[in-house]
């Protein structure tokens, strides 16, 4: 989503670097051209005039000019009063009280306010240990109801058994009673959206805060809309005085000015953001991380903790038996390849990458996307003995396979040299252990 915004900031941060010495004259030249990235980039003007005044008052000060490295002085200013732009200390969805905890998901028709509280739901049952109630309270949309159960049938989560002729209000109420009948200690409630902010639908909600008493109300805003997001947060907020935003559509390609305003106009913490269509495709907002991604320093955090969801300690145990036992086979070789697709896509791990994007900027990226599936597909044009026995692949099993996925021979040749790679590394296993062998595997498919 940042990519214009990193790279137009990159350039800033080059010229400042070419300058032998760092001077109020230059200094001013930088902000003036971090002034034109930032409204470029879709942030508030409001949002861009508080935080150039704050790196403005540090960056002159005489700690940056008078230091031996006042160019990372000045980023390292950036850096910190981005982190303070988008909220600062990362903040958790406090779900102390008593149970069930309500917490009511608000907001416009299309921001993807029923599918983020099944990916909620999900993420709350996973991490924090929760029983969460699903409640379909949007009567207006006559498709809301059925996709939210949908929903919760994908997930195995109970669902309310709403009736579009019922006041919201009233299915709100009867789905708390509900939810404590069935010892459910958390109920999320989908509210009805518009097209646009309208007094029929904030009094509607009104009704339905003050009877229920939710712990937390959450707008649900697309960060693909710009700057209308932040104007849609602040009618909310003066209607139902919000405790959190949770911005979606955060891997598409707006231009991020949502992110970057919201925090700072309506002074509500970002908690999560949405960044995919799959259910799973949910993360907590951290403020310094995506500071860091924004500047092009990555966010090797995040990297980790997808690798740690995506690599189980069961998979990492399954993995030094097969190293000890020197038992590794094509069956091995592939389910490698689904946990690296379990973290993301290719583009969006480089994104945690500390400096992959400028070394890749002229890499097709979605040429190695179809080489992974191009693997798989061969893979599972074999059969199981050839998966675990390579060395009976003769000629005419190579063509064989090759017709089979779509292929040539030369790309099953291909792809067992990749796997021999793999094997002396898994030899090596025990003494590097499983961190190492995830780190050398995204590398072979290049």
């Amino acid at each position: 989503m940042f990519e214009t915004l990193t790279d137009k900031l990159d350039l800033t941060f080059k010229k400042l670097r070419g300058q032998g010495k760092i001077t109020e004259r230059n200094i001013e030249e930088a902000l003036r051209e971090v002034r034109l990235a930032l409204l470029e980039a879709d942030v508030h003007f409001q949002a861009v005039k508080s935080f150039l005044e704050s790196v403005k008052s540090k960056a002159l000060g005489q700690e940056v000019l008078g230091s031996l490295t006042p160019d990372q002085q000045f980023i390292k200013i950036v850096r910190e009063e981005m982190i303070a732009l988008l909220g600062g200390e990362h903040q958790d969805l406090d779900l102390r009280a008593a149970p069930p905890v309500v917490v009511m998901l608000v907001g416009l028709q299309g921001s993807g306010k029923t599918t983020t509280l099944a990916k909620l739901a999900l993420y709350l049952e996973k991490e924090k240990k929760r029983k969460p109630y699903l409640v379909p309270a949007d009567i207006h949309r006559p498709a809301a109801i059925e996709q939210l159960g949908i929903l919760g049938r994908e997930l195995n989560l109970p669902v309310h058994d709403s009736k579009p002729e019922e006041p919201p209000l009233r299915i709100c109420r009867e789905a708390l009673e509900e939810a404590k009948r069935r010892l459910c200690d958390l109920v999320l409630l989908d509210t009805a959206g518009r097209l646009h902010i309208d007094e029929e639908l904030m009094r509607e909600l009104k009704s339905i805060k003050e009877s229920l008493r939710p712990r937390h109300i959450l707008l649900i805003a697309d960060a693909m809309t710009g700057q209308d997001a932040v104007h849609q947060a602040r009618g909310f907020n003066e209607w139902l005085d919000l405790t959190g935003i949770i911005l979606t559509k955060m891997d598409g390609d707006a231009r991020g000015g949502a992110a970057l305003s919201m925090r700072e106009i309506v002074r509500k913490p970002i908690l999560f953001s949405g960044i995919g269509e799959k259910l799973d495709a949910l993360e907590p907002f951290y403020p310094d991380r995506m500071a860091s991604r924004i500047l092009g320093m990555g966010d090797v955090l995040s990297l980790i903790e997808k690798a740690g969801h995506a690599y189980e300690q069961k998979e990492i145990e399954r993995l030094e038996n097969i190293a000890k036992k020197n038992q590794f086979t094509l069956e091995d070789f592939q389910a490698q390849l689904q946990q690296i697709k379990k973290m993301g896509s290719i583009g969006d791990l480089l994104d945690l990458v500390p400096g992959a994007r400028k070394l890749t900027q002229k890499t097709d990226l979605s040429q190695a996307e179809k080489e992974l599936k191009r693997v798989e597909a061969i893979i599972n044009s074999m059969t199981i003995e050839e998966r675990r026995n390579p060395a009976v692949l003769n000629g005419s099993r190579r063509r064989r396979i090759a017709q089979g996925s779509g292929t040539t021979v030369t790309d099953i040749n291909r792809l067992i040299k990749q796997f021999l790679e793999m094997k002396k590394v898994m030899q090596r296993f025990n003494k590097l252990g499983a961190r190492a062998l995830f780190n050398r595997a995204p590398n072979l498919f290049h």
